[in-house]
Parts: C-alpha cells; structure tokens; sequence
C-alpha cells in the first residue's frame, strides 16, 4: 500500500524531494503530512482525499453533502462527539459513517453495538467534520426529553428559589438542562442567551449573527430551578430577586475555556436571565482581522502608534466596540510598556495585562481607579466605558499628560463623540487637544462565501441609494445571501464590522472650541477625507463581504 506521502507526492501536491522522508513507518509519514500541513504546503482537504485513496474508501465533502437526518438520529449524540463520527446516510442495510480516521475500529465497533448494523466507513476532512456535528447532532431534542422529564418528577412550581445545598451536580435534570443549552448556544456560535419567564413558559433566545432566534421553551414550573442553577454557576446571590445583578462564569467547551458575562432583570414574570458568551480570541487578533478599509486602517494605525492622546470607539450595545479596543491594546502592548485596563466588568483576560475590575459597591468606580492608576506608572490606559463627567475629565487630562488614553462612548457616529464629551461638561478645548481619533463601528451579518450569488442591482435603486456606481455608469457586480447547509439557509455567516474613523485635524478642533454641532464637524471630517458608516459600508458590499439589505438594517 501506497504512503500517504507518495500519494500526494503523485499528485502534484507535495515536492518530489518529500521522497527523502518516506521511511515506510506509517506514524512518521503522518507527522511529516502534519508538518507540511501546518506550512500551508498542503490542505486538510487534501490530505483527507489522500488518505481516503491510501485506504480504498470514498472521499465526501460534507460542506455540499446532503446529510440524511433520519440515519443520524439512529445514534446516541454522545456516541458521535465522543468518537467524531457522522452518519451521512445508509448503503443498502449498512450505515455511511463519516469519519475523519476511518482506522478507528473502536469507533465502528461502538457504532454497529449502538445501531445493531453494519457501518461502512467514508472519509472527510476533520475541521467539515466538526462543522456538520454541530449543525447535525443538536441538543434540541435532548432539552426536550430533559423537559419533559423534569416536569414529570414535579419540579416545583412556588416561588422559592432551590437552596445551595440542594444544587448538586447530581441534580441531573436541571444541571444537565442548563449546559446543553449554554454548549448548543457555544456550537451555534450564539453572542448572548436569552432566559426568559412569560406568563406561562419559560422561553429561551440566541442571538446570532446580531439577530435573536427562537430556541427552546420550557413550563414555567422548572423556572425557578433553572434560573436558580445559572445563578449559583454565576456567583450571585440567589435569595436576591427584587433588583438586577451581574456575575460571570466560565464553562469548559471543546477543550477550550469559555467566559460568560451573566446580568438578570426582574420582571413581571420572573427573573429574566442574559448571558454574554465572551469571544476570547479578540485579545488575540492582530488588528488587521478587523477588516477595516485600507483608508480607515491607515488613519487608525497613526492615532493608536502615538505616545499619547485619545482614542475613542462608539456605538451601541453589541457593536463590537470591545473587540476593536482589546485587538488594539494587543497591538500597543509590549513589556516594555506599563498597560493598565479599568472595566465593568473584566470581559477578556490578557497576559502581561494589569486589569481591575470596578466594584463600586467598595468605593472603586471608573473615577477612582483611574486617579490610583495614573500614580502606577502607566504608558497606556483602557477604561471600559466613559460614564460620567469625572471620568472624561480624568482621561482627557491623563491624554494631555503622556498616556495614551483608549476608550468607549456610546454615540451614534464618530462625529457626535466630541458634542457628547462637550454635553459632559468638558472644556471644548480641552476635546480638541486630547483626542487624536474618533471610530464609530456597528456590525453587519457577514455573506456565506459558499453560497452567496452574484447580480446585477438595479441601477436607479443604487444611484438613490448613493451606492458608488461602475467606472462605466453601470450597475456593478453584487453579492445577495442564497442560503446553504454551511450557513443553516440564513445566506450569512459570521459578521464584519462597518466603521467610520475620524481623525481629529485642525479644522475639527477649532470647530470643537467653537461648540459647533455634530452636523458642522461631520461635514468638515467628510471634506478631511471621512468615510460615513454607509460609504464604509458599500465599500464592503462592493467587495462582496455583506449584502445592500444587510447594510441598509444596522446603519440609518
């Protein structure tokens, strides 16, 4: 039998020189692929066509296959993510097993006990793999067997909450519940978890790709012991029921850590329940994967390169204004510089980061952790949010006295920041001097690169729409969602931020001293070369990343 290297090497994929590593040893041939893998020398994709033809086994590309449902529901869902295998389908009385090692023969074996058949192995690229089994083998079905179960052992239905002691990880409905519903959020690549009480359910939400989906629902007697359960898991007080409270937790996923911001909300039906899932990988990016417009990077690049001055980004809630910060704090930050982030609360953890979490219960609110922070010595200086007159001050004097200065605002363009901070009793020349730029962003559901099409749009639609048009006069080539099993038929998948950087030049600082209003100042940004969110956001629909639809939703 042919090694996996030959089989590459014949088909044009890996040197002729790869030769000189072909031993005959099926663990060192392996390792050699991975090496070569991992140097971008050849695919996973490829790889597994190759092993698929080393072994006499068909290759399946599972991102276009259409998976048969009914053969997947005929294994336990524990089975298929323990050993990461999927039914695709059935061959006469045999099973069609996906599998990314098809030489695992404790994993057939598992099967064929479980489904009392034969399974005939098929091979497919491992990242498609565990894609499929999230999108294939969900916990919907498993939440509702949990339901019903709880109901049936007579949960309780008064208004007190489960005791402390009584919440044991052998309280298997209500525990078991409460992870399938965070690790199904965490497959489905949720933002936030919606638990809410009604009159007569509890409802649950995700939001996803910045839209809320209907879930799951549940009687409203298991109510109080799974808001009761989320509640411990987050370190808030359970007794507590007549005003809101924050917490956090962390969950284990993949291997992986996941935070989760946790906030409840009385209501007239009970406690509703919201958690954020942290995306922790933002304090890791390099700020290139922020997609921003060769323009706008450039712009951006020159403010957050400075010694000293302010840095502000804007908008709503959900806008991704915490990942744009962390991304640039991870490109300022060396150890060679003293950083210092203050936050309500702490969302991402960074190494060689010092960050203090706002406790305003002890005294310790933005305003005075920022004056203790300015006397430890810091080069750069995060605060979470600028709230309240004190704490703009205190920023805006430390960006006037060597330290760079990031933060967040809550305004709806860049231009509105320096009219907000003059609203905030800021001396308007002081707005002027410190800030250095100003990015505005919101987010837009990102197309499905396997399935989007392009069209040609109406060209008096585009020319009142103000949508740059073609250098000949016409319509140029757009991009509109299809839908697909990558993308759950939604057409979209992921989301890519749209933003609106300005740069704090002469004219915009003798406009801020002048008080002029946020309409004079975004006229003098655009004239300095300012893109609105909407021109940022064509560019963008131009280069085919989001949809007219999709821009014209999240930017007014």
């Amino acid at each position: 039998m042919a090694s996996l290297s030959e089989i590459l090497i014949i088909r044009g994929l890996m040197p002729i020189t790869s030769l000189d590593q072909v031993t005959g040893d099926p663990a060192r041939d392996d390792a050699h692929v991975r090496e070569l893998v991992e140097g971008g020398v050849v695919t996973e994709s490829q790889v597994a066509s190759a092993r698929a033809a080393q072994l006499g086994l068909p290759f399946v590309d599972l991102t276009d296959y259409p998976v048969d449902r009914a053969a997947v529901a005929l294994v336990p869902v524990a089975l298929l993510r323990r050993h990461e295998v999927l039914p695709i389908g059935r061959d006469g009385d045999r099973l069609l097993l996906a599998m990314a090692d098809p030489r695992d023969v404790l994993a057939l074996d598992d099967i064929r006990a479980a489904v009392k058949m034969q399974a005939r192995p098929v091979v497919a690229e491992r990242g498609d793999l565990m894609a499929a089994l999230d999108r294939f083998v969900r916990s919907d079905g498993e939440l509702s067997e949990l339901t019903v179960a709880m109901v049936e052992e007579n949960a309780p239905t008064s208004n007190d909450l489960v005791p402390v002691a009584e919440q044991t990880e052998d309280d298997a409905p209500i525990v078991r519940f409460v992870n399938l519903l965070i690790s199904q959020a965490i497959q489905d690549h949720a933002s936030d978890i919606h638990i809410e009480p009604g009159e007569h359910q509890l409802d649950v939400r995700y939001r996803i790709d910045g839209v809320l989906h209907e879930m799951q629902s549940a009687p409203k007697s298991i109510q109080n012991g799974v808001i009761s359960r989320l509640k411990i898991m987050s370190d808030i007080d359970i007794a507590e029921r007549r005003k809101p409270q924050d917490g956090r937790m962390s969950v284990v996923h993949g291997g992986s850590r996941i935070d989760l911001r946790v906030a409840t909300l009385p209501t007239v039906h009970g406690e509703k329940v919201v958690m954020r899932i942290l995306d922790n990988t933002a304090s890791s990016r390099n700020v290139s994967d922020l997609h921003m417009l060769e323009h706008n990077f450039a712009a951006f690049q020159a403010s957050y390169r400075k010694p000293h001055g302010m840095i502000l980004v804007t908008g709503p809630t959900g806008s991704g204004k915490s990942t744009t910060l962390y991304t640039t704090l991870h490109a300022v930050a060396k150890r060679e510089i003293n950083v210092i982030t203050v936050e309500d609360p702490v969302e991402m953890r960074m190494k060689g980061i010092n960050q203090v979490q706002v406790n305003p219960k002890a005294g310790l609110t933005f305003a005075s952790a920022l004056r203790s922070i300015l006397r430890s010595d810091p080069d750069v200086v995060l605060i979470g949010e600028i709230r309240d007159q004190e704490t703009a001050q205190i920023a805006i004097e430390a960006s006037l006295t060597g330290h760079l200065v990031l933060s967040t605002l809550h305004t709806n363009s860049a231009p509105a920041a320096i009219t907000r901070l003059i609203e905030m009793d800021i001396e308007p020349f002081l707005v002027g001097s410190a800030l250095e730029s100003v990015v505005a962003q919101r987010l837009a559901r990102r197309l499905c690169d396997r399935c989007k099409e392009g069209y040609q749009h109406d060209a008096g639609d585009l020319q009142r729409l103000a949508f740059p048009m073609a250098p000949d006069g016409g319509s140029p080539l757009l991009f509109r969602p299809v839908g697909c099993v990558a993308c759950s038929n939604t057409g979209y998948r992921g989301r890519i931020a749209l933003h609106e950087v300005m740069v704090v030049n002469e004219e915009i600082e003798r406009l801020a001293v002048a008080r002029a209003s946020s309409a004079e100042i975004t006229r003098a940004a655009i004239a300095g070369g300012m893109l609105t969110l909407r021109q940022d956001g064509w560019a963008k629909v131009a280069l085919g990343y989001t949809s007219i639809e999709e821009v014209l939703r999240v930017v007014a």
